[in-house]
C-alpha cells in the first residue's frame, strides 16, 4: 500500500477562516469588494508596517499594476532577479518592456547588490537606465536592502519588492515589502498563508495605491455611467477570499514559528552529511523559512541532488528543484544577464525540502531518513 503523499508546502487552515466567511455570507458580500475586503487590507498593512494596502485577485497582477503606474511601456527596460519564479518577470513583457536579469550573491541568495551597481552605472553612461528594479525576497529571506535601496536612490530608479515568498521574515527589524516605492504578496495555495488565490499590493504612496485600486477595478471614472480613460483590469479580491486571509493572518506568527521548527529538524536531522549545505541565514534579518532549501555536492555527498529527489519521489514525496533562473529559460533566452553563475550553480544543486506546517514529527524523521539513505557517505 502507498504510504500518504508528502506534499512541499500544503495550505494549512487556522480554524478561523470559517468565522469571517459566515461573517461575509450573513453580510450579503459574496462579489468582490466589501467589509471583509476592507479588513484585511487594513489588517495587512497594520501587519508589515505599510501605510496602504490593496488586496488583488495574485502577486502577479501586483506587480503588473505597480509597473503600470511607473509608466512601463514598450521597450523600456526593467532590472529583475533571476533566481526567481516567472510571475516576477512576466509584468514586464506585458507592457512590452524587456527584463535585465541580475545573479545573486551568496550571503543570502538574492540579488548581488555589487552587480546592480555595475549594471545601471553601465546603463546611466548610455542614457538608458531602466525603469524600475524588482528584487524578490527567495525562498522567505530579505535581500540586502540598504545597499540595494541606496544604489537605487542614486541613480533615480524606483524599487519594487517582490515579497511574495517573505510574509513574516524580517530586515532588521521590519517586514520586506515596505522599503521600495512598492511591495508585493502573494497568498497562493503554497504560500505561507493563502486564500486559495490572491495578493497584495503595500505602499506608503498613497497615489499609487489610488492609481492601482482604480486600475484593477476596470480603471472606471467616477461618473454615474461606465466612462474608461485607461485600459483596466479585473484584479481584484473576493470578500470571500478576504475573510479566508483576515483568518490566516491571525496566525503568520505561528506559522513562521513552525517553519524555522521545521527548518531547525532538518538541520539537526541532515547537518551532519557532507556536502550537504542549508540555505544560509544573511546576518541582517530574519528568515520565515518558507522552505527548507538544501545544496549537495555531488562529489562529497555521492550522490546529486536530482537523485535525492527522485529518491523521495519514490517514497511518494515531493520535492522541488531551485527556480530556474530567468536568464536559462527558453522564453527569455534572449534577455541581458548580468552574472548567472551563482544562480546557475544553485538551480543545479539546490532541492527545496517538504516544509508545509501540517507535518507531523514522524514525516520530517521519515523524509530525512531518505536524503540521509541516498548519501553513499552518510554516516549512518
Amino acid at each position: 500500500m502507498t504510504k500518504d503523499r508528502i506534499y512541499l508546502s500544503p495550505p494549512h487552515m487556522s480554524g478561523l477562516e470559517q468565522q469571517f466567511v459566515q461573517e461575509a455570507f450573513e453580510s450579503g458580500w459574496i462579489a468582490p469588494l466589501g467589509p471583509q475586503v476592507e479588513a484585511f487590507e487594513q489588517e495587512f498593512a497594520e501587519k508589515v508596517g505599510a501605510k496602504y494596502a490593496l488586496a488583488l485577485s495574485a502577486g502577479t497582477a501586483a506587480i503588473h499594476l505597480a509597473l503600470i503606474h511607473l509608466d512601463v511601456g514598450p521597450g523600456d527596460e526593467v532590472v529583475v532577479s533571476t533566481l526567481t519564479f516567472a510571475a516576477s518577470a512576466n509584468p514586464v513583457v506585458y507592457l512590452g518592456g524587456r527584463p535585465v536579469f541580475v545573479d545573486s550573491e551568496r550571503t543570502s541568495w538574492n540579488m548581488d547588490p555589487n552587480l546592480l551597481e555595475d549594471l545601471l552605472r553601465h546603463k546611466a553612461r548610455q542614457g538608458k537606465l531602466p525603469k524600475a528594479v524588482i528584487v524578490v525576497h527567495l525562498y522567505g529571506q530579505a535581500a540586502n536592502l540598504d545597499a540595494i535601496l541606496d544604489i537605487c536612490n542614486r541613480y533615480g530608479v524606483p524599487l519594487i519588492e517582490d515579497a511574495a515568498e517573505a510574509l513574516g521574515a524580517t530586515y532588521k527589524g521590519r517586514s520586506p515589502g515596505t522599503f521600495g516605492l512598492a511591495g508585493i504578496f502573494s497568498f497562493n495555495g503554497n504560500k505561507i498563508i493563502t486564500t486559495s488565490g490572491g495578493g497584495m499590493l503595500v505602499s506608503n504612496d498613497a497615489e499609487l495605491i489610488a492609481h492601482a485600486r482604480k486600475l484593477a477595478t476596470q480603471a472606471r471614472e467616477p461618473a454615474p455611467h461606465y466612462e474608461h480613460k485607461e485600459i483596466g483590469y479585473n484584479y481584484r479580491l473576493s470578500n470571500i477570499l478576504a475573510a479566508i486571509g483576515r483568518g490566516q493572518l491571525r496566525v503568520l506568527d505561528e506559522r513562521v514559528r513552525r517553519k524555522r521548527e521545521i527548518f531547525a529538524h532538518y538541520r539537526r536531522a541532515l547537518g551532519d552529511l557532507p556536502g550537504l549545505e542549508f540555505m544560509p541565514e544573511a546576518p541582517w534579518g530574519r528568515a520565515n523559512r518558507w522552505l527548507t532549501v538544501i545544496t549537495i555536492d555531488p562529489h562529497q555527498f555521492g550522490a546529486t541532488r536530482e537523485d535525492v529527489r527522485l529518491a523521495l519521489e519514490a517514497e511518494n514525496i515531493e520535492a522541488r528543484p531551485v527556480w530556474k533562473p530567468m536568464h536559462l529559460q527558453p522564453v527569455y533566452h534572449d534577455c541581458e544577464i548580468v552574472g548567472g553563475k551563482v544562480a546557475e550553480d544553485l538551480f543545479v544543486n539546490g532541492l527545496c525540502l517538504p516544509s508545509g506546517t501540517t507535518m507531523e514529527e514522524t514525516d520530517l524523521a521519515r523524509v530525512s531518513a531518505i536524503v540521509r539513505k541516498t548519501s553513499t557517505h552518510s554516516l549512518l
